[in-house]
């Protein structure tokens, strides 16, 4: 498609594209890039520089420059806006036309739409999703499966609040070019949904609100509010309609969680425990730093682990002291039909994780799958009972020192050979999905996005580089690891049978490959896969 005002668009224009790719939307997209892109920029390159310095001996700290921030008693949040009140179970999950439409229904209070982790950012997905949201929204949608089964909204008054999740700033849309350039991923999904969702949000007595992933520093979260301004005034929405929950889902992010708040702060809904990516971000982060910063493998971390707690409650206590809602974790089980005791272990540790995470104060919790909503809020219910939420739990008990978070050596737990297994066999399976289109894929009875697949490959890529030897076992090496990629790709295979994919699966394995044995570690394995797509 030819440049119109400087926007070329390069993806194919499928049916009703049209609808969406307008020229007034897509002006908007031009001039958020024009304006913010040098600062995003920026601030990926002093993602870098920070990083060089870790790298170099400097630890993570609370930052002295805005100490009159934290210490500042006065400031608080937006109020509470409607829809967003009462947040007890949250689902999360992609924007297909089938999800659309279960997760609405789903009797949470707040469907994530998400463009991102639980995503593949497909030009097909991404266009396609931004239809299916408004199609949504005006009750001009509806699903069958190649089974026969139709699916249909339910009554708006018992529908789910949409909050969607645009792309983190590391992220670029190559198919929509701005005067020749790539433009952010996140701003060309936040500017597409605002442009065509925003005032269909506001008629339906509930503001456009957004889940900010991948942030790692408050002025990340200062480019958001300026660019929310921005748009607002362009579209003649008022300042403070638009509300963002930020995902603390880095180690640097951690350290800021209260200048997130303030740099946001007319347009914030609270921060969320994004507690997997927060995995990935600790280990990718301390990757050089040797074995005090070594985790145990995988399925070993808990959220009982003593730096996970000290995550987690500085949140609860940081969101409660500025009038902020403190949205737990994501309860990833998937509930199966056909066995009643992969069943019930599965409810018994999802009962377990939101008791634990409403007794701390959360005002909320994460699902992905319908079937866990009940539970979910089963619990939340015993502790909200009539209230919307804990704002009123303020945590005065919680002093958490930037020790506390970085206690990575605290954790329990070891590193065998069936970890090392368990992360290759995971990762290739959800990889081979991933660049298939799909980027929520249920594997060994979990909903696994893309963190998982980044935990995965970042462990390996940790272990080789610090001279690990399995507990059970020999020392992790490039040929270890080569071997053990060809043994689990043939268990996979045997398990796929007839569904198994040569050709996706040897794509997934060279990625695989690449992100976790190469010399230079990939800062997003979603970027070099990203390149593999049409």
């Amino acid at each position: 498609m030819g440049a119109t005002n400087g926007v070329e668009i390069t993806g194919p224009l499928h049916d009703r594209y049209d609808e969406i790719l307008t020229d007034d939307a897509l002006a908007l997209v031009a001039d958020l890039h024009r304006r913010f892109e040098p600062r995003r920029r920026e601030l990926l390159a002093a993602r870098k520089e920070r990083q060089a310095r870790i790298n170099a001996g400097e630890n993570l700290d609370f930052l002295p420059e805005t100490r009159a921030v934290r210490e500042d008693t006065g400031w608080k949040v937006a109020p509470p806006a409607p829809g967003i009140t009462d947040r007890r179970v949250e689902i999360t999950g992609p924007t297909d036309r089938k999800m659309t439409i279960n997760a609405l229904n789903s009797g949470a209070k707040v469907w994530l739409a998400d463009f991102e982790d639980a995503n593949t950012p497909l030009w097909e997905n991404m266009i396609g999703g931004q239809l299916n949201l408004r199609d949504a929204l005006d009750r001009a949608i509806d699903f069958t499966s190649p089974q026969g089964k139709t699916y249909a909204l339910k009554e708006d008054s018992e529908l789910a609040t949409i909050v969607v999740r645009p792309r983190g700033w590391h992220l670029d849309e190559k198919h929509i070019l701005v005067d020749g350039e790539r433009t952010s991923g996140g701003i060309v999904d936040f500017a597409l949904y605002f442009f065509h969702c925003a005032q269909r949000q506001l008629d339906k007595g509930k503001g456009p609100y957004f889940y900010l992933p991948k942030m790692e520093s408050h002025l990340e979260a200062r480019l958001w509010n300026d660019i929310f301004l921005a748009a607002q005034e362009r579209l003649g929405i008022p300042r403070g309609t638009i509300r963002a929950t930020v995902l603390i889902e880095t180690i640097p992010a951690a350290f800021e969680m209260e200048e997130i708040l303030y740099e946001l702060r007319e347009h914030s809904a609270g921060l969320n425990a994004g507690r997997w990516d927060y995995l990935f971000s600790i280990i990718k982060t301390h990757r050089t730093r040797g074995r005090s910063f070594l985790l145990p493998e995988r399925n070993a971390v808990t959220m009982t682990a003593p730096f996970m707690r000290a995550y987690t409650e500085l949140l609860v206590a940081t969101c409660h002291r500025r009038g902020a809602f403190a949205i737990g974790g994501m309860a990833a089980f998937i509930p199966s039909r056909r066995d009643a005791e992969v069943n019930e272990r599965a409810l018994a540790k999802v009962r377990d994780d939101k008791t634990r995470e409403s007794g701390d104060g959360f005002d909320g919790s994460w699902v992905a799958h319908p079937d866990l909503v009940p539970v979910a809020m089963e619990i939340f219910d015993g502790v909200l009972g009539d209230k919307p939420n804990q704002l009123d739990k303020q945590r005065e008990d919680v002093a958490v020192k930037a020790g506390d978070l970085l206690a990575v050596d605290a954790t329990e737990g070891g590193i065998t050979e069936a970890g090392l297994r368990s992360n290759v066999n995971v990762a290739l399976q959800y990889l081979a999905a991933w660049i298939g289109g799909n980027g929520a894929v249920a594997i060994h009875n979990l909903m696994e996005d893309a963190a998982t697949a980044e935990i995965s490959r970042s462990q390996i890529w940790q272990w080789l580089h610090n001279d690990v030897t399995l507990d059970d076992g020999p020392k992790v090496t490039a040929e270890l690891v080569d071997r053990i990629i060809d043994e689990e790709l043939e268990a996979i295979k045997a398990e796929h049978g007839d569904a198994y994919d040569a050709e996706l699966f040897g794509r997934a394995v060279e990625l695989f490959r690449e992100v976790s044995l190469a010399d230079d570690y990939a800062d997003f394995l979603t970027l070099p896969a990203y390149e593999r797509m049409p």
